[in-house]
């Protein structure tokens, strides 16, 4: 049998928009805790309404800015200050820890 591992995710079901030649899902505010539960890779997925801090941007957000970028074949959970320097999902951080 030949399997591929490299087929990447589906897209969302959003319309996107580019920027800085990078494709940003429009996700509707109603849909954010959807989206946010289907894509956090870790247990304890967060609350909207909470506070982290970006290590790459040295900011702090609330959960609910969050965006999802479609890169190749990915999507990416990513910080409002992505564009910015800021990070992936990977990097978020407990914002009371900074």
């Amino acid at each position: 049998m030949n399997y591929s591992f490299n087929d990447g995710e589906p897209k969302l079901d959003f319309l996107t928009q580019k920027i800085s030649g990078i494709e940003v899902y429009i996700i509707p505010d109603d849909e954010k805790e959807a989206v946010l539960n289907e894509l956090y890779p870790f247990e304890g997925v967060p609350e909207l309404n909470e506070e982290k801090y970006d290590l790459h941007s040295g900011k702090k957000f609330i959960v609910k800015d969050f965006m999802v970028t479609r890169e190749g074949d990915m999507n990416y959970l990513v910080s409002p200050y992505y564009f910015e320097g800021g990070g992936s999902v990977i990097d978020w951080m407990p914002a009371e820890s900074f």
